[in-house]
């Protein structure tokens, strides 16, 4: 027996949970590193991509997606199948919820190549100011990302396009601090 797992999409969400034997290992952000390759292998063999996991507040949430968009039983698929490697990893001490869910309209953009996915989408950008050192805000369209051939994410150039000059602005990737598209209607 494992974690039962917990669906949110579209505002549907379940969520169980139960206690895990104390012996296992304790649930912590880099034993969810450690089994990322597992991860992106469920979700792939279901038809899907993760996009992400993180752990908060005792909370496994795993976003996934695929280009025609993620449904209900994607999440439910993946959660089952997520929960049945995790009691095979014998994951984890002390309570946590499996949350399966896709990253929704407004999503969050974690990897480089989402910055090329969604070129040509608004975002909203939090990055520190190269020239001031500051946290700005601004809300820009996506133009890309700059960078070498095989250059590393330290390299990379996100292309933010100001939507009232038409102004192209690089700022170093590694300045962004959150980076969210903004919904168009």
């Amino acid at each position: 027996m494992g974690v039962e797992p917990a669906f949110f999409v579209g505002g549907h969400k379940d969520q169980k949970t139960k206690e895990p034997k104390n012996e296992r290992m304790a649930v912590t952000p880099s034993r969810i590193a450690e089994i990322t390759p597992e991860l992106e292998q469920v979700a792939q063999a279901a038809g899907c991509e993760l996009v992400h996991a993180e752990l908060k507040g005792g909370v496994l949430r795993l976003f996934v997606d695929k280009p025609e968009g993620v449904t209900l039983a994607d999440c439910q698929l993946v959660s089952k199948q997520v929960s049945a490697l995790l009691d095979v990893l014998d994951f984890g001490a002390g309570r946590y919820v499996l949350e399966v869910s896709s990253p929704g309209l407004d999503r969050q953009l974690y990897r480089l190549q989402d910055y090329e996915r969604f070129a040509g989408r608004l975002a909203r950008v939090t990055y520190e100011d190269p020239e001031t050192g500051k946290k700005r805000t601004d809300v820009a369209r996506l133009r890309g990302l700059r960078s070498a051939e095989g250059s590393s994410e330290e390299n990379a150039r996100v292309l933010l396009e100001d939507g009232r000059t038409g102004e192209v602005r690089e700022l170093p990737l590694t300045n962004v601090k959150l980076a969210r598209l903004e919904i168009e209607l």
